[in-house]
């Protein structure tokens, strides 16, 4: 009989030093999924509200019950997504993992979730 193989993680010291970390790193792991597929599930419900929105204008504006100056709109809109892209998303990260002890783990969770299908 050949006896078996001992596991090398489990006598390894990183092992040993990894071992106390786990549930901050689960945890964060776990919070930042669902962080991050509540974030898309928003996005979502957000962009069926401005596409029903553009929708209801284009319908108002067919019927000549209203007039859009798109160009004015695009004007005013732009400064607004541009900035709102540059300082948007580090704004968010830095409230999403403020007071974290697991925020690599919370921030890998979160990327996961944004991706995850469903």
């Amino acid at each position: 009989m050949i006896a078996p193989l001992p596991d090398a993680l489990s006598t390894s010291p990183i092992a040993d030093a990894l071992r106390p970390l786990l549930p901050d790193l689960s945890v964060g792991a776990v919070l930042g999924f669902a962080t991050g597929f509540a974030l898309k599930k928003i996005g979502r419900v957000a962009l069926l509200g401005l596409g029903l929105l553009f929708i209801t204008v284009q319908v108002l504006a067919y019927f000549d019950l209203v007039t859009v100056n798109w160009p004015r709109v695009q004007a005013l809109a732009d400064p607004l997504l541009r900035q709102g892209g540059e300082v948007g998303g580090v704004w968010v990260g830095r409230v999403l993992t403020a007071n974290l002890p697991f925020a690599g783990a919370f921030t890998a969770g979160l990327l996961v979730g944004l991706r995850a299908r469903g």
